[in-house]
């Protein structure tokens, strides 16, 4: 099992690996995003800890020039382990 955490207010949640991090975002946190095409950047959320437990990046998130630190929730999962974000 993987857990995604929420930075503030501090909030986490255990999830199936290979989980949406838009899916948990949206189900457990109450946080609604736009799209789910990766062309909009409403579902950027700042990656605090982890970002070596979530999927690669794709062209998606790398035509919109986000920041190291940064991934677009739409288009990232988590493989395992724990994620903090903020969004």
């Amino acid at each position: 099992m993987a857990k995604l955490i929420l930075e503030n207010p501090e909030k986490e949640v255990e999830v199936e690996d290979n989980s949406s991090i838009k899916g948990v975002c949206e189900n457990d946190f109450n946080v609604p995003f736009g799209c789910e095409d990766g062309i909009c950047g409403t579902c950027i959320v700042e990656v605090k800890e982890g970002m070596e437990n979530l999927s690669e990046r794709n062209e998606k998130e790398d035509e919109l020039g986000l920041r190291d630190n940064e991934r677009l929730a739409c288009q990232c999962k988590i493989k395992q382990g724990s994620v903090k974000i903020k969004y």
